[in-house]
């Protein structure tokens, strides 16, 4: 019943895929940005969906049990941050610059070399974390279907990729809003029988006002700070979310729509972290065989429950993943390979044709990364963490401050990963679970030091950024030239270049794509 269920939900969410997958009409703008014409309703559903993954919920129960409440629960409270802070200051000029991809803006404000390596660091961040909702996937049905874990993996991928190559944005869009319904009522179902059948029982030292989680070294702080500061600052600049802020058909819709993605993300996340207390008080499991979420599901909690919940993670991983497939594509076909968008009679759309056909390779490189790295939360927390290291300083500086310019980007972006990378392959452990990825023995850092590359990778990128602007401000000559060549790079762009703002744009202008 449960496989059935599930298998129903699944169905449905790709047939809603598909059948809106009309209104890209040949046209790559309704298919990367959805023609800009979503409504609150829908942006709002595409933000929650991409932040209420498999790693907001299996992965959050998981860190939960294992190390407390702030362990797992800072992933979805790290990304409700970042909508929130999104909402606050950047929903706004970005909708108004009329973009196709997050990476356009490094173009326009840094040129074509710090586009490319933008890009090529974007597409290995969200390769990392299609690979975590692919994971759960992998493990819901190897658990419930009994396939094997590999085999579940590329099931899931291959349902997702068949609406994503087909609608888009509008498909991701669409199937978003209909994994929100899924996903809220599912919470409240989860919330009601568990309190109702067990009580809600948080060990001692565990729960969300056990603040030594966030003072105490000992109680993993640094790591947990680091998940909040990496989720709430180093997601800002996620290709997926951006992408749903351009699709939005004005800026207030935009600003909205974050704030709405960020109250729901924090709810879900709150309630899955109290269910993994409660399993690990009342019940004693814990994540060392498997998905603390999937055991209780399967062993504890009444069929129409188990499915409901397990639909609810099928379609939010389904989501986030299409989110990151088409994202991804995008961002290596526009920004570096250069293709671009033409609209003419008779001719097919270039920036359509290549961005579906490069889904492929990209969900290789996820599919990859998931079966060598069977992680969830973790790999959520690393994606970003690479994120806010490398490029952060240069759209937060770049778009509110003028003074720096190319020269700055690249000292930000090669300090910041110098450092983060170099701390990664010497420390022991990533997040509280040992470094199997590309660790070197050493005895300088030990497992203690677990959380602070995050911080220090951050704050060599911002040292890197301020120095270089104050010994290389950026020269007249150089925001000239990349104004008109942002400005002039599609076919169909025939107008004057727009003035960019200290941020960029100014009030109410669009840049031509």
């Amino acid at each position: 019943m449960v496989i059935i269920g599930v298998g129903f939900s699944v169905l449905l969410v790709v047939v809603v895929g598909i059948v809106v997958a009309r209104k890209v009409d040949g046209d790559s703008a309704n298919y990367l940005v959805a023609g800009r014409r979503l409504g609150i309703p829908l942006v709002a559903a595409s933000l929650m969906a991409s932040a209420v993954d498999s790693n907001a919920t299996v992965g959050n129960t998981d860190l939960t049990s294992s190390f407390g409440f702030w362990a797992g629960a800072s992933l979805a409270i790290g990304l409700a941050i970042c909508l929130l802070l999104t909402g606050l200051f950047l929903a706004r000029p970005m909708n108004r610059m009329g973009l196709f991809t997050l990476a356009d803006f490094y173009r326009l404000r840094y040129g074509r070399g710090v586009e490319v390596t933008s890009s090529v660091l974007m597409i290995f961040a969200f390769a990392i974390l299609m690979a975590g909702n692919l994971v759960a996937c992998g493990y819901l049905l190897n658990r419930f279907l009994g396939l094997s874990y590999t085999t579940g993996v590329l099931l899931a991928v291959s349902l997702v990729l068949v609406y994503t190559i087909a609608g888009g944005m509008f498909s991701d869009a669409y199937t978003a809003a209909f994994q929100v319904v899924i996903t809220a009522v599912a919470t409240v179902a989860l919330l009601w029988w568990v309190g109702a059948t067990f009580g809600f029982h948080i060990p001692e030292g565990m729960g969300p006002f056990d603040m030594e989680q966030l003072t105490s070294t000992d109680a993993g702080a640094p790591i947990n700070w680091a998940t909040l500061v990496a989720l709430g600052i180093g997601d800002i600049v996620a290709i997926d979310f951006m992408q749903r802020i351009f699709a939005a058909k004005n800026p207030e819709v935009a600003r909205r729509s974050c704030f709405a993605g960020a109250a729901g993300t924090a709810t879900v996340g709150v309630a899955y972290a109290l269910v993994a207390l409660t399993a690990v008080s009342a019940l004693g499991l814990d994540a060392v065989d498997g998905p603390v979420l999937f055991a209780l599901l399967d062993d504890y909690a009444p069929a129409g429950l188990t499915v409901l919940v397990l639909s609810g993670i099928v379609a939010a991983s389904f989501s986030t993943a299409s989110g990151a497939i088409l994202a991804t594509a995008a961002v290596a076909v526009r920004n570096i390979a250069g293709v671009r968008r033409v609209v003419q009679d008779g001719s097919r759309d270039p920036l359509l044709l290549w961005t579906r056909l490069a889904m492929l390779p990209v969900v290789a490189c996820g599919v990859t990364v998931a079966l060598e790295v069977a992680q969830t939360g973790i790999l959520l927390t690393l994606a970003f963490d690479l994120m806010l290291a490398g490029l952060v300083v240069p759209f937060l500086l770049g778009l509110f401050w003028g003074r720096g310019g190319t020269s700055a980007a690249v000292a930000a972006l090669a300090a910041g990963l110098t450092v983060r990378v170099g701390l990664f392959v010497l420390t022991p452990t990533m997040y509280g679970v040992p470094n199997d990825v590309a660790y070197i023995p050493n005895e300088m850092l030990d497992a203690s030091f677990d959380g602070w590359p995050t911080f220090y990778g951050a704050i060599a990128s911002l040292l890197a950024y301020l120095v270089a602007a104050w010994l290389r401000p950026r020269p007249a000559i150089e925001q000239a030239r990349q104004i008109v060549d942002g400005a002039l790079t599609d076919t169909q762009v025939q107008a004057a270049p727009v003035p960019a703002p200290a941020g960029l744009v100014p009030e109410g202008a669009r840049v031509p794509r």
